[in-house]
């Protein structure tokens, strides 16, 4: 449950970080691509927060198991 609501707060953070930047740029051009950049920034930026999550969870996992047993899981 834990890494699911973390997964969901990531996405959703990214996405709005994602919906300010394309809105910005967006704004930049013209009143009508506002929109248009703030939902193409919100959807990258909440794949991006999904993919990050993943990611992390993976890096940590690896640190755990520690440089040696990866080496002798390989040799197997």
């Amino acid at each position: 449950m834990a890494s699911r609501l973390k997964l969901v707060l990531s996405r959703a953070r990214y996405a709005a970080i994602g919906a300010a930047i394309g809105a910005g740029i967006g704004g930049l051009i013209s009143r009508r691509y506002a929109s248009t950049g703030g939902a193409m920034g919100a959807l990258a930026g909440a794949t991006i927060g999904e993919k990050r999550v993943s990611v992390d969870e993976f890096v940590e996992e690896v640190k755990e198991k520690g440089p040696g047993k990866a080496v002798a899981a390989d040799e197997d």
